[in-house]
């Protein structure tokens, strides 16, 4: 084997699920720039979308919550923020889309889209949805938290996931791995193990090793939106 050759086969690459939708087949009411997104986000089949306020992330999640339904035919869960959750419904009807409100596993009486927060999350199954989107997934920050560890139990399975919130903080390396092992893409250890060493000036943090950042930046943009500006 050639070393170059050697050298690709230790790239990681994102596993697409090849689920793809036309143009025609996102709702008018999205821009151009948020159709782009949301249908590379479908066919890649779990992602995150990093966008700064006034993006328009509600609708887009919505929309891709729609899509992922129908073409599963089953159900799909958006958890939000409390506050949020009745506002998502409303941003939902812009582009058709009845969202319902729930609390329990058992008010989900028929395939469709549903939301609830985060604070009831344990009246649900996990198994039951085809499709999930962690709506301002800033929870995720939290190491070991038993909240994010709940999350990652509960969804581990689900075919379909999306994790949406404003840009994180490009140096704050835990959180990047936080998403990408909601998304099955990659365990947070295994990240830090692949790509960082501890940084000896500070105890208890990571950096990224030089020769890495260009092939880290290549893995997360693999899988991650990070958008400030259309």
């Amino acid at each position: 084997m050639e070393y170059q050759d050697f050298l690709k086969n230790k790239l990681v690459n994102i596993k697409e699920s090849e689920f793809e939708i036309p143009v025609s087949a996102v709702h008018p009411f999205l821009f151009d720039w948020q159709s782009e997104i949301v249908r590379w986000s479908l066919k890649l089949g779990k992602s995150a979308m990093f966008e700064e306020c006034g993006t328009g992330k509600t609708v887009q999640q919505c929309e891709w919550a729609k899509h992922v339904q129908c073409h599963t035919a089953g159900y799909v869960l958006i958890v939000a923020p409390l506050a949020v959750a009745h506002q998502t419904i409303r941003e939902a009807a812009l582009i058709d889309q009845e969202v319902a409100y729930i609390r329990h596993q058992e008010e989900a009486h028929h395939p469709g889209v549903y939301i609830t927060n985060y604070d009831m999350l344990k009246e649900f199954d996990g198994s039951l949805w085809d499709g999930v989107v962690l709506d301002e997934n800033s929870i995720l920050k939290a190491f070991t938290g038993a909240t994010k560890r709940m999350i990652l139990e509960m969804f581990e399975s689900t075919p379909y996931k999306l994790a949406y919130t404003a840009t994180p903080a490009p140096n704050d390396h835990l959180e990047l791995g936080n998403h990408a092992e909601f998304l099955n893409i990659m365990r947070s250890n295994e990240m830090i193990q692949r790509w960082f060493i501890n940084d000896t000036m500070s105890a208890g943090t990571y950096r990224l090793k030089k020769h890495a950042e260009k092939d880290y930046w290549r893995w997360v943009t693999g899988w991650a939106m990070c958008i400030s500006k259309p």
